[in-house]
């Protein structure tokens, strides 16, 4: 705790003390201000400005250190300057006194919960930004919750600091207009329980759920207002109409068939979408076959000859298709059928929030639905540029139809597909150029990271050129050339096979979302629930970011068919705090949670603990030694923040620390968990070790070191 915030809490615990040590709180009393009364009254007549200031700033205080008395001076407000003056002076002195206690507890420990509890709070901070008005609103209203419980814990949270003022000024106004009033008959009340009956704490009750029911009541008139114009079917032939038939699309229709709902699921193309036909299956398929060839091409220096490597592309090739025809059964017509869902193969139109037109082989046909769930996926991203019209150009989602091995490929793009794609290939014998127009790879990962995974990918051949900008392409005698822009002048790279590999778009338009005014910025909007600005139409998937992995697709995916089938009985809002992510190079690179650079930029302190992999045994072993775990840790605690894994099977190490970091599990506790000898695995337990070495007691160690010397005397 700074020096400031120290110096405050001393200031305060003192005045807190003093009011009691010296009795002043037995001014505070129903008994003494009737006593006082007429005395108070002929002051105020006397001394009207003076009187009024004091009174105002005695109040502030009381109220400011939460001391008891507050209720008995709003009734003195009313006694000794009427009903007028006497509520002006309660309701401001009470809305500041209550504003200082706020400010206090913020300013004193706010810092501290939000970095002690920021993690388990996340959800009540974001709760607090939408709606912390209508919660602080309803808590005022009702006198049953103690005023300055409700300033102090408000206080820790993250609402706005004018929201907290002008609704404390608001929500307080009546209950303090009551008490005021109830003063100036002062004569006639004996206790508190003669100005707070039942019944009267009955209706305050009652009023304060009136901003839960405002609330509702605007979320009812935002409905209305975006259905207008549409007329709502009297039935609907669908509980549930799924777009797109890839990992979101197919989990929500396998969540609302197993739920008894009733759902049609729409797909155009293939069944199991790009993660299937054109993305993480195939590519996964080609990275294993090249793996063999690289580690065959290598066996020598173990001992082990196999001659020359050569590679069959066109067989290759036909291994990945069949890779994907053996797990086809899984995503299939006939699999989703048998488990009650309506599938329906043909290109969807939404033609109103309730209905969806389906139009296949030329015919039509309407479908209605209560709900609607948008699961498009994306495309590769390809920019316009010049000349690239001219040149055989291939996408993630169209190299699968190569039948040749590019003698001289170009991968345009440093990203994770990029790095993978250029690695595979040149393992498979082309001789590859990876151009990035950033000064490193893997832009999004920890500068080490990015390092590592380049001098592996130098080491086996590939041509990394960074700081590339590419400019257009262009044909010269039959030869494709890229011409990028580096260091400011212009370079050529001549190929025989271009990849563009610069990430991948949302597929938003060409199924009724521009004509029927669905929000989009890039991705299709939602909120937390999954909603897009039309309440019974969700979006997840790569269609709705932020993230494009298939597994966090299937996630977002229960949510929303979740959403769609139970609101407005049962909600839940999604949850990114625990998102792996795997890049499957050679040596993979794994994370979850925060990178270095992300931590660095959201300002949050951590602590690094790093183990070189090249030193475990089982990576020796398997002649592998290539690599690091890196684990963020808040200072000074086993509490993980964030893991970065290069290494072989990384992505694999990566769920020992997706479910510690998902349950709460520290350091300490992987420290002392047995990890099989030997295993990749070890190299988690050997972080943690590396971990408790650094944060190791030292004065408690220079006592032992001491204890045991005595010992041996």
């Amino acid at each position: 705790m700074s020096a400031k915030k120290l110096l405050l809490l001393l200031v305060i615990i003192t005045l807190f003390v003093s009011a009691f040590a010296f009795d002043l709180t037995q001014y505070l009393s129903l008994d003494v201000l009737k006593e006082k009364q007429q005395q108070l009254n002929q002051l105020f007549v006397d001394y009207p400005f003076t009187v009024f200031a004091i009174y105002f700033v005695i109040y502030v205080v009381t109220t400011a250190l939460s001391l008891p008395g507050a209720t008995i001076l709003t009734l003195g407000s009313g006694a000794i300057f009427g009903l007028g003056w006497g509520l002006l002076l309660a309701s401001f002195a009470a809305s500041f006194g209550a504003f200082l206690a706020f400010l206090s507890a913020r300013f004193i420990l706010h810092d501290w919960v939000q970095e002690k509890f920021g993690d388990r709070l996340t959800a009540i901070n974001r709760g607090m930004e939408r709606d912390g008005a209508f919660y602080l609103l309803s808590l005022r209203l009702v006198p049953l919750f103690p005023f300055f419980v409700i300033n102090l814990v408000m206080g820790l949270t993250k609402i706005k600091v004018w929201t907290f003022y002008w609704v404390s000024q608001v929500g307080m106004l009546l209950g303090t207009a009551v008490y005021v009033n109830a003063g100036t008959q002062l004569a006639q009340i004996s206790s508190l329980g003669d100005v707070v009956s039942a019944d009267l704490i009955g209706a305050f009750v009652l009023l304060g759920i009136f901003p839960l029911i405002a609330k509702a009541v605007l979320a009812f008139l935002k409905r209305r207002k975006a259905f207008k114009g549409y007329k709502k079917p009297k039935s609907f032939d669908n509980n549930l109409v799924v777009i797109g038939a890839g990992s979101a699309g197919l989990v929500s229709a396998y969540i609302a068939s197993a739920v008894k709902a009733k759902v049609t699921l729409i797909e155009k193309h293939k069944m199991g979408g790009d993660c299937l036909n054109t993305g993480c299956v195939p590519s996964k398929a080609l990275l294993h076959v090249a793996e063999l060839a690289h580690n065959a091409r290598n066996a020598s220096r173990v001992g082990v000859s196999v001659g020359k490597v050569s590679v069959d592309f066109k067989q290759v090739m036909q291994q990945v298709q069949s890779v994907i025809k053996d797990i086809e059964p899984h995503d299939s017509v006939e699999r989703y059928t048998k488990l009650g869902v309506n599938v329906e193969q043909g290109e969807a139109r939404i033609v109103s929030p309730w209905e969806v037109d389906v139009t296949s082989n030329g015919e039509t046909k309407r479908i209605t639905t209560r709900s609607i769930i948008i699961a498009t996926g994306a495309k590769p991203l390809v920019p316009s540029f010049e000349g690239l019209d001219k040149v055989d150009y291939l996408t993630s989602d169209t190299l699968w139809e190569l039948e040749e091995l590019p003698k001289r490929l170009l991968v345009l793009g440093g990203g994770p597909i990029g790095c993978e794609l250029s690695q595979a290939f040149q393992r498979l014998g082309s001789q590859v150029t990876q151009v990035e127009m950033a000064d490193r790879l893997m832009g999004p990962e920890d500068n080490d990271t990015a390092s590592l995974l380049s001098e592996r990918l130098s080491a086996e051949g590939i041509d990394i050129k960074l700081n590339h900008k590419a400019v257009r392409f262009e044909q010269h005698d039959g030869e494709s050339t890229l011409i990028a822009e580096h260091d400011g002048q212009e370079t050529q790279l001549p190929f025989d096979k271009v990849i563009i590999a610069l990430g991948r778009q949302p597929n938003i338009s060409g199924f009724g979302l521009e004509e029927l005014g669905v929000q989009t910025n890039k991705t299709v909007s939602t909120n937390e629930l999954l909603q897009t600005n039309f309440p019974n139409i969700y979006a997840c998937g790569d269609v709705a970011g932020p993230y494009q992995f298939t597994h966090v697709a299937s996630h977002q995916a229960w949510y929303a068919s979740v959403n769609a089938l139970f609101d407005p009985f049962k909600t839940f809002r999604a949850d990114y705090s625990v998102i792996p992510w795997v890049t499957y190079t050679s040596p993979q690179v794994a994370n979850v949670g925060l990178t270095e650079q992300q931590a660095e930029k959201a300002g949050k302190a951590y602590e690094v603990t790093e183990y070189d992999i090249g030193d475990l045994d089982r990576a020796i072993a398997d002649d592998n030694a290539f690599g690091r775990v890196k684990v963020l840790t808040k200072p000074g605690k086993d509490e993980l923040l964030g893991v970065n894994i290069v290494g072989p099977q990384a992505g694999e190490l990566l769920a020992e620390y997706v479910l510690a970091m998902k349950h709460g599990i520290g350091l300490n506790k992987i420290l002392g968990t047995i990890h099989s000898y030997p295993t990749l695995a070890e190299a988690n337990k050997y972080v943690a070790g590396e971990w408790k070495r650094a944060n190791a007691p030292q004065k408690l160690l220079t006592w032992v070191e001491k204890f045991h010397r005595w010992r041996r005397s």
